[in-house]
């Protein structure tokens, strides 16, 4: 009798929870590879509003784009906009971005990827390149929209 209700609340664990999976591994996939795209879209030389825009349309309304290295977060998409923005009086050379792998979970998706580039901040007097490997991690909501970002930069 014990065996037979362990049986049953396992199959209606397992049940229950792949209920909450709103999206297949594909479909996350797809939304991974769009998500780094439109991030390397909107840091190029000819970056203009218009690739901010998408980038931010990925985004739920009450998204988080937490910066874990730097204990920083956004939750505001004027904010972000706005600051991304400002972000187009920087010099741009180069700017690529590499997907290294992808993992898949329940409505999220781990994204390995290697990060270069070669900018000149409108606030400094140098040139920075760089070529980093970081790891985010995208939480959807049951609207396919990003709900959660942890960035944990390399």
């Amino acid at each position: 009798m014990k065996k037979s209700i362990l049986v049953l609340i396992c199959f209606l664990f397992s049940f229950t929870s792949n209920a909450n999976d709103q999206f297949t591994s594909e479909q996350l996939i797809e939304k991974a590879k769009a998500f780094v795209a439109a991030i390397n879209a909107r840091q190029q030389p000819n970056t203009t509003t218009q690739e901010i825009d998408y980038f931010i349309s990925l985004l739920a309304d009450d998204f988080i784009d937490e910066h874990v290295k730097f204990k920083f977060v956004y939750s505001d998409k004027s904010k972000l906009r706005k600051d991304l923005i400002s972000k187009l009086n920087d010099e741009v050379i180069y700017s690529s971005i590499e997907i290294n792998e992808i993992m898949v979970g329940a409505d999220v998706v781990f994204v390995k990827m290697t990060e270069s580039g070669k900018v000149k901040p409108a606030h400094l007097d140098k040139t920075i390149e760089y070529n980093k490997t970081n790891i985010v991690s995208l939480e959807f909501n049951q609207l396919g929209l990003i709900k959660h970002i942890r960035r944990h930069h390399g």
